[in-house]
């Protein structure tokens, strides 16, 4: 990042989504970060693992299909790449934030969360003025060792 902001080729790293809140909005949204992740390896030659386009899929099904459950109206998806991992984040109008429940083999549903959670290497829960913002990490290739990758490379 240079002294007069981020150089050129962060700002192409990015791409936001509105989506309308029916039925077809996972699928949507999971077309998206494929096409997205397509176009980093493709345009930028960024290394993008099965297990990473794969992951960030299911992140993104679960992070809407919470949305459009719990809070009405339009959700924005975004997705960035920041060092070797891409970033999503989902916004939708209802301030409460998700909590993670107990671990329960007999529970039916209401598991999202907790697997979100199991294959990130980060996630953060935020209100907004407006709603919340939801943020997974997801790293973007795995080590030679097979290894899933979270960490800067030297």
């Amino acid at each position: 990042m240079g002294e007069d902001g981020p150089a050129p080729y962060e700002q192409v790293l990015q791409t936001t989504t509105a989506l309308d809140g029916d039925s077809a909005d996972i699928g949507r949204a999971r077309h998206v970060a494929a096409a997205f992740l397509s176009r980093v390896q493709a345009e930028h030659g960024l290394p993008v693992s099965q297990r990473a386009m794969e992951v960030t899929q299911l992140v993104i099904s679960e992070l809407v299909t919470n949305s459009r459950k719990y809070a009405p109206g339009p959700i924005l998806v975004d997705l960035r790449i920041t060092g070797d991992m891409v970033e999503v984040a989902v916004w939708d109008s209802d301030s409460a934030l998700p909590m993670a429940r107990a671990a329960d083999a007999g529970r039916v549903g209401q598991h999202g969360l907790e697997i979100v959670m199991a294959v990130a290497q980060g996630f953060e829960a935020r209100r907004e003025p407006v709603g919340k913002r939801i943020t997974v990490r997801i790293a973007l290739f795995d080590d030679p060792g097979g290894a899933v990758s979270g960490r800067t490379l030297l």
